[in-house]
């Protein structure tokens, strides 16, 4: 059996020597393709693999075509949106994510982020404090959970909204409001933190009348998916609304205009790095890896997310 880790954007040597250690215990082959440029390369790489472990790289219909001895791909994170379920689904291919594993990255990210724009992005001239503020958190997973904590810690007022969550101490039990509406949470959040996956029926759902009905001075937090909010309402919110801010881990397509029309009220970082800790680096390729092999040993299929 041979595990490919394919990677544009390398795992860390402690990661990649750890996930050898653990295939190589399985009695599994370990190869790498690392930093590659075209998907001609994957494509190739893939042919003989029976297992793929990813980052942020795309596996489309094309590569798992490339793959005829393919069993599983596990992505390396909690997100999968780059992974064509559809297309594993139907050549009997099981795809996995690794949920929890770069939860306190996204997590600790988020709060600097509220930080970073009570603090007026670190330049000259009187903030605000975040202590006392209430922090309304949109899905409360893995991340949700920690930035309640987090927040908490910081004595923000903490509460929650998840639409597949229904019993109140789920929330109550981390000293959690529970709301019953993204409506009710936006309306009474001042820090908004922003943990929805992009799903036909969350993309473009976050927009102009969620965004002005968030009280005076308010920020929205993004540190889930660019494809869930809707970027003309955004520009409309933050065009009528002069005290809203956006600040976002995952850079919008209409960056440029959002920074030169509202200035400090809005950021990006360069490119996503909610899991860009060397912990979080370690943690979710080793995951994979364990992952890969209880399912070829032992059929486990805990995380799979293409039932």
């Amino acid at each position: 059996m041979k595990i490919l880790v394919a990677t544009e954007k390398p795992f860390s040597k402690k990661a990649t020597d750890g996930i050898a250690a653990i295939a190589r215990e399985a009695g599994y082959e370990c190869a790498l393709l690392e930093k590659y440029t075209s998907v001609d390369e994957l494509k190739a790489a893939v042919a003989d693999a029976d297992a793929l472990i990813v980052r942020s790289d795309k596996v489309t219909a094309d590569v798992i075509a490339a793959a005829p001895k393919l069993k599983i791909v596990v992505r390396a994170g909690a997100g999968y949106d780059n992974l064509d379920l559809a297309a594993c689904t139907a050549r009997g291919i099981v795809a996995m994510n690794t949920p929890g594993q770069n939860s306190n990255a996204v997590a600790e990210l988020a709060l600097s982020m509220m930080i970073y724009m009570a603090r007026n992005q670190y330049t000259p001239g009187t903030g605000s404090e975040i202590s006392g503020k209430r922090l309304g958190i949109h899905a409360y997973g893995n991340v949700g959970r920690i930035v309640a904590r987090y927040g908490k810690a910081l004595g923000m007022e903490v509460s929650a909204f998840d639409p597949f969550i229904t019993d109140p101490e789920v929330f109550a039990k981390d000293g959690v409001q529970m709301v019953t509406s993204a409506a009710e949470l936006y309306k009474n959040s001042d820090y908004l933190s922003l943990h929805i996956p992009a799903t036909p029926e969350t993309k473009g759902s976050i927009g102009y009348e969620l965004l002005t009905s968030m009280p005076q001075g308010a920020t929205l937090v993004n540190t889930a998916r660019k494809e869930v909010i809707d970027e003309a309402g955004l520009a409309q919110a933050l065009s009528e609304r002069t005290d809203l801010k956006y600040i976002t881990d995952i850079k919008p397509d209409t960056a440029d205009q959002l920074s030169e029309k509202f200035g400090k009220r809005f950021f990006t970082t360069p490119k996503k790095m909610g899991a860009e800790t060397a912990e979080a680096n370690v943690n979710a390729g080793l995951a994979a890896a364990r992952q890969i092999v209880g399912y070829l040993k032992e059929g486990i299929t805990k995380f799979q997310v293409n039932k």
